[in-house]
């Protein structure tokens, strides 16, 4: 079964780029480009893995997460941190929020799909 990774992302370029770097990888990729489109689909269509990115207008990813980690349904779902921001004090803020992982854009593609796959325990050479 096909793995579902959903981007949180409120810029159209890197929601584009993650996402076809993970359909090459053979996830299925769902996109959010606000906090309140994520909430619905996170409750919707029930992620394996989500990726937010920190800065957003209106409500930033990192309270996002709070949110998300608040929600029992969704209370166990991997959460991926990608941000411009790499700086010690935004990571702490992130991991607090209850992310599991944080990765500094600019991104390489190899990083990312290994960072997912280990995030939901696959083998690098399994199909998702």
């Amino acid at each position: 079964m096909t793995k579902q990774i959903m981007i949180v992302d409120d810029e159209i370029a890197a929601r584009t780029l993650i996402g076809i770097t993970l359909e090459r990888d053979g996830f299925t990729v769902i996109r959010a480009k606000n906090a309140s489109e994520a909430l619905q689909m996170v409750a919707e269509k029930h992620p394996d893995l989500i990726i937010l990115d920190v800065m957003m207008p209106g409500m930033s990813g990192i309270e996002l997460c709070s949110i998300i980690r608040a929600r029992p349904e969704a209370a166990n779902i991997p959460i991926l941190m990608l941000s411009a921001r790499s700086d010690m004090e935004t990571i702490v803020r992130g991991m607090d929020a209850g992310a599991n992982d944080y990765l500094p854009k600019p991104i390489y593609n190899h990083d990312l799909t290994a960072k997912v796959r280990s995030m939901l325990n696959l083998d690098a050479a399994a199909i998702p």
